[in-house]
């Protein structure tokens, strides 16, 4: 029957299309809207007032966040594309208050890398992008047009990824960093970064997000002086530089981001190092 036709139908009902179908175990919060000729799988929960515009799919043990709204053709926690994936209960879990634009392919994750795929509160993911197994996305992040992310990716909270940008599978992406369009990410990038061209280069900071986020001019010099010490001085080793960084803006929160994400994976390079 189609809810929006229900006389009786309370506002906090579900909507549900008459084309739509939603499997039997499918958890539906308050004020949900499911359009026409989507279909929602068992494992599902959608939260309050998440709205399924039309033709998304929905599958696995996949949560949707309370207020997101989800576009045309997009499928959310279908299987990984792994080898070693044999069917394992994974999940997906997307925050509340996303947009998710047209044709986006968003995949549960694998057991062997930790079973969950995470986007985050307040994040956008636009047209024909497609976010892979185990990545694991912040909060309030863009991730614009046909952007695609390999497995394992972890991004910081307030990104922007631009379109036709590529992160190769197990980099990491620092809070507030850019990463310009098309381009090739296979190194990972420091928060406050800004990664362009093919392969990515670190082509400074992205000044205009740390500005947009609110960060004082004080900040925001504080982290230019430790950038200019930690990719372009080479009188001393990169660990060296990280050491000397680490003292003389220890009393900088933002700069010891930075200081702590290269030193999280010591082993692993970061963009600009050298």
């Amino acid at each position: 029957m189609d809810a929006s036709t229900d006389k009786g139908r309370s506002q906090a009902d579900p909507v549900i299309h008459p084309t739509a179908i939603v499997e039997p175990g499918a958890r539906l919060g308050r004020a949900v809207t499911v359009g026409p000729y989507c279909i929602v799988g068992s494992g599902a929960e959608l939260e309050d007032g998440v709205t399924l515009r039309s033709h998304v799919v929905v599958e696995g043990r996949t949560r949707i966040g309370a207020g997101t709204e989800v576009w045309p053709f997009t499928t959310l926690g279908t299987a990984p594309q792994h080898l070693r994936y044999e069917g394992e209960d994974t999940r997906l879990i997307i925050g509340p208050n996303c947009v998710i634009r047209e044709q986006v392919s968003i995949h549960k994750g694998t057991e062997i890398g930790g079973g969950e795929t995470v986007i985050g509160a307040h994040t956008m993911v636009m047209a024909a992008s497609h976010i892979a197994h185990d990545c694991k996305i912040g909060e309030h992040v863009i991730v614009a047009s046909n952007c695609t992310l390999g497995g394992h990716v972890t991004v910081g909270d307030h990104v922007f990824l631009g379109g036709l940008a590529g992160v190769h599978q197990f980099c990491r992406i620092g809070a507030y960093a850019f990463v310009g369009g098309a381009a090739a990410v296979n190194i990972d990038v420091i928060p406050f970064g800004s990664a362009v061209g093919n392969r990515a280069k670190l082509g400074g900071l992205n000044l205009v997000g740390m500005k947009r986020a609110g960060f004082s001019r004080a900040t925001i010099n504080e982290i230019r002086s430790a950038y200019r010490d930690l990719f372009n001085d080479d009188a001393l080793s990169f660990k060296d530089r990280v050491a000397k960084v680490a003292e003389c803006y220890g009393h900088c929160p933002e700069v010891m981001m930075i200081v702590d994400f290269i030193r999280a994976d010591a082993d692993r390079p970061v963009l600009g190092a050298r």
